[in-house]
């Protein structure tokens, strides 16, 4: 049975523009800054894609075709307001520059693939797969309140989700290791099911049958929230903070 459309076959880089706004880094949310710092209604204007969590580290937001998403703890799915904001969260204007169709595959040996086969190793890429999938896990946060947690102890107290044989979306980043800090290396993929009965970060799946969509980009425009005191106050411990997201990211 055929895995993958362009199996074996090596692509290369052509001349492409394609940029992805962030607000906030995942290196803030390491000492528990989380309260919200940009609104909805303002995000969007930057892209009708992404990932990102609402105020209070409460949930896991999806951004598909405009909507902005949330999975919560409960395992309710509902749509944040344009008035609601998020500390962390990184959209994009979907300009898709690759496309594959993946049968039967673990997450891992779709990963491999991808960076097997397209030159995006230290690039900084957005990913979605639109399809059936045999198995989906993912975890949510609970809506912390103040005095805050750290990431990694609010991490450790997720809600798990998991189910078969469901039809979805998932929507992410793949951050070569150089971003550390700025986002988690790696893949950072959310997904939302068709129906709305499951969504939130993936741990883990397996497709049966989906397509692939690749964006590359070569801007990244990084905004800072300088009108937020506690963050212009905070002493992030750096040292400590590559192992904190790694564990915390799961």
């Amino acid at each position: 049975m055929t895995r993958f459309i362009n199996f074996g076959r090596k692509i290369l880089m052509g001349k492409y523009e394609s940029k992805v706004f962030q607000h906030g880094t995942l290196g803030m949310l390491v000492p528990g800054l989380f309260d919200g710092t940009m609104t909805i209604s303002e995000l969007l204007k930057h892209g009708d894609w992404g990932i990102g969590t609402a105020s209070g580290l409460d949930g896991e937001m999806i951004v598909l075709e405009h909507t902005p998403y949330l999975a919560q703890s409960n395992g309710k799915i509902r749509i944040l307001k344009p008035e609601e904001k998020v500390p962390f969260a990184t959209v994009h204007f979907e300009q898709v520059k690759d496309k594959l169709t993946a049968r039967n595959l673990t997450q891992k040996e779709l990963e491999n693939h991808i960076l097997a086969t397209y030159p995006y190793k230290n690039v900084f890429f957005a990913i979605k797969i639109v399809g059936k999938f045999s198995a989906v896990k993912t975890r949510v946060v609970e809506k912390q309140t103040r005095p805050y947690k750290t990431l990694l102890d609010v991490a450790n107290e997720q809600a798990v989700f998991e189910k078969s044989d469901v039809s979805g979306t998932v929507v992410g980043y793949f951050a070569p290791k150089m971003f550390q800090g700025m986002a988690a290396p790696g893949f950072h993929l959310h997904f939302l099911a068709d129906d709305k009965s499951i969504g939130g970060h993936l741990l883990n799946f397996d497709v049966s049958e989906a397509t692939v969509y690749l964006q590359p980009f070569n801007t990244i425009d990084q905004h800072l929230p300088l009108d937020n005191q506690e963050f212009l106050d905070k002493d992030l411990d750096i040292a400590n903070m590559h192992e904190q997201i790694k564990k915390a990211e799961g």
